[in-house]
């Protein structure tokens, strides 16, 4: 059997994806699948055995010179790496208007979520199956639960799979032992705060723990300099593509990260991880796996699920905190002293 998967972007989105393959390549001996990503996030599918070709696709790069990429042949080449197989299936797992507009392009029968499941609901139009799988779950489960009744075969109740080949990305032998610290996100909202880094970077250099510090664009490098300025045990990482980040993250004795695509990627590779979480929800986006640790704030406006913070500070506040270095204040709930606690335990256990 023969299925194509359209699961585009986000990162932790594509991440979210590869338990629902492991089991369905379990219940189903032979399925195969061919998968249209984002161009940046092309690299993730192959390291899953069930995956036989990768789709490229580049709608946020596409959307910026519309002409040009029709000019260009671009658009017409990736209609033809749509049609160029038979498909047995389409699953749209997105449920978005762009990624359910792709499907019009395959001759196959599509599944997808129905309208009251789908983030937009007029993306189940183009569906021939919609199927209903309720809101209020983690976004694994509920990719597994698509799967599963797309394809027809029961949901296993055990924890999910990612299924990927860890020992082709890691180093043997190992170097040295090291954690990494993923302090980039989009949100404002879910940064950590920049003094706390640097806070937990220097206990970690107190214990001789190095600390690898990565980055994805200019900003974030700048502040992973000023985390390490001075601090021996602080390495500022190369910038380094989604395949060498995920050497670099298998690699690690642990991580900690904000709420972030790498900090799901970490977590499929099976690395043990405390997640910082203000403003999002843990229960329905919150790293998947075993060695997972969540610290959610308790904040009273926490989780508020916005951009851009709004709280308005106390007086109280004022007095207690840094209202220029200790923002969101949601943040203050995990202190580096309480997040450096929780490292410890996980840095004493068993090494992987």
């Amino acid at each position: 059997m023969r299925v194509l998967l359209i699961k585009t972007s986000s990162l932790g989105d594509v991440v979210h994806t590869l338990p629902a393959l492991t089991d369905a390549a379990r219940a189903i001996p032979g399925i195969k699948f061919d998968w249209v990503v984002e161009e940046g996030f092309a690299e993730i599918p192959t390291w899953h055995p069930a995956v036989g070709k990768v789709i490229a696709v580049a709608i946020r790069r596409w959307r910026k010179n519309l002409w040009q990429t029709i000019k260009s042949g671009e658009w017409r080449r990736f209609k033809q790496s749509m049609r160029a197989e038979k498909y047995d299936l389409v699953i749209d797992a997105q449920g978005l208007l762009k990624s359910a507009w792709l499907t019009r392009y395959v001759k196959a029968p599509v599944a997808g979520l129905d309208k009251d499941s789908a983030r937009e609901p007029l993306a189940a139009r183009f569906y021939s199956r919609r199927l209903a799988v309720a809101r209020g779950q983690h976004a694994v489960e509920r990719v597994r639960q698509l799967f599963a009744l797309a394809l027809g075969y029961d949901l296993p109740q055990t924890q999910g799979n990612y299924g990927l080949d860890i020992d082709r990305l890691v180093e043997l032998p190992r170097p040295y032992p090291y954690v990494v610290f993923l302090h980039g996100t989009t949100w404002e909202s879910k940064h950590w705060p920049e003094l706390y880094w640097r806070q937990l970077t220097e206990r970690m250099g107190q214990f001789g723990v190095v600390v690898k510090l990565p980055w994805g664009n200019p900003a974030e490098k700048a502040r992973a300099e000023r985390i390490a300025s001075g601090l021996r045990n602080a390495l500022v990482l190369p910038k380094l593509n989604l395949g060498g980040m995920g050497k670099v993250l298998a690699g690690a004795q642990a991580c900690v990260a904000v709420d972030t695509g790498l900090g799901h990627l970490a977590a499929a590779l099976d690395v043990p991880t405390i997640s910082l979480l203000g403003p999002t929800n843990p229960v329905l986006t919150g790293a998947y796996g075993k060695g997972q640790i969540h610290l959610a704030s308790d904040f009273p406006c926490a989780p508020c699920m916005q951009k851009q913070c709004t709280y308005p500070p106390t007086a109280e506040d004022a007095r207690r905190f840094d209202l220029k270095r200790e923002q969101p204040l949601c943040f203050t709930r995990l202190n580096p002293e309480r997040v450096a606690s929780h490292l410890s335990t996980l840095l004493a256990e068993e090494p992987r």
